[in-house]
């Protein structure tokens, strides 16, 4: 079948593990060279394999690395980067918590708290956080296309505190601020008396599916201790982006 012959050229390409060239690839599957080629040229017309610096090897393209990524699921990702979280929960003495983009909407999936059981911290529990109103969604929303960000701001955005931003020249603003800085805050916005912040976690070039973020009172977020949280959190993002990219070479190959 057709199908089964695609299959095989990316699963040649993707487990070589370097870039391979049309001839490897025909000998690997043992498949007629203008068949081979035919095949090489329909994956890269979709963009599920690519040739770097435009040689005449191939490596698996940006497209494949996205279906991957996308098609973890919550208990696989959290599970490559919960060592990661609870070191920063420990370092900062703050619950840390990781957030997905999905569906057009961002969710916290997993949340690790500090190792002190007589230190007072806010949990942020689970679910979906407004886009425009909370660091782990504004900071996602911040690097995304300016399609997304144009349907974004064209709702009705809901104020949950005085401090909550709803006209939207206000929040470009704080977008293009989120990406000139790495990381986003959010201030009494979701929540009176509670602040945080989050860093984006970006997958090679497929932006910026995930974020990581901290959150506490304000009385301990001032603006210092937000911006020392939002230096480690960029180091912590980039560490996790490298796990879940293995994770998801690992799944490829």
């Amino acid at each position: 079948m057709h199908l089964d012959r695609l299959l095989n050229v990316l699963e040649t390409i993707a487990s070589a593990g370097r870039p391979v060239s049309p001839a490897e690839i025909q000998q690997a599957t043992g498949l007629p060279r203008p068949t081979c080629y035919r095949l090489l040229q329909t994956l890269t017309e979709h963009r599920l394999i690519e040739s770097p610096d435009e040689t005449s090897r191939y490596i698996v393209g940006d497209r494949l690395k996205r279906i991957a990524v996308l098609g973890q699921s919550d208990v696989d990702v959290c599970k490559a980067v919960i060592p990661n979280l609870k070191e920063a929960a420990i370092e900062f003495g703050e619950a840390v918590f990781l957030s997905r983009f999905r569906d057009k909407s961002v969710e916290i999936i997993h949340v690790e708290t500090p190792d002190e059981p007589a230190r007072s911290f806010i949990h942020p529990g689970l679910g979906n956080r407004p886009l425009h109103a909370c660091s782990c969604s504004k900071v996602i929303a911040a690097f995304a296309d300016k399609t997304f960000q144009r349907e974004l701001l064209s709702r009705p955005l809901k104020a949950y505190t005085p401090e909550t931003k709803t006209v939207p020249t206000e929040i470009e603003q704080e977008f293009s601020r989120i990406r000139d800085r790495g990381f986003a805050e959010c201030v009494e916005e979701i929540e009176v008396g509670v602040s945080s912040v989050a860093a984006p976690i970006r997958i090679g070039a497929l932006g910026v599916p995930f974020s990581v973020g901290a959150t506490g009172p304000i009385r301990r977020f001032t603006p210092s201790h937000r911006e020392k949280i939002g230096a480690g959190l960029i180091d912590i993002a980039e560490r996790v982006s490298a796990k879940l990219q293995l994770n998801q070479l690992s799944q490829i190959a």
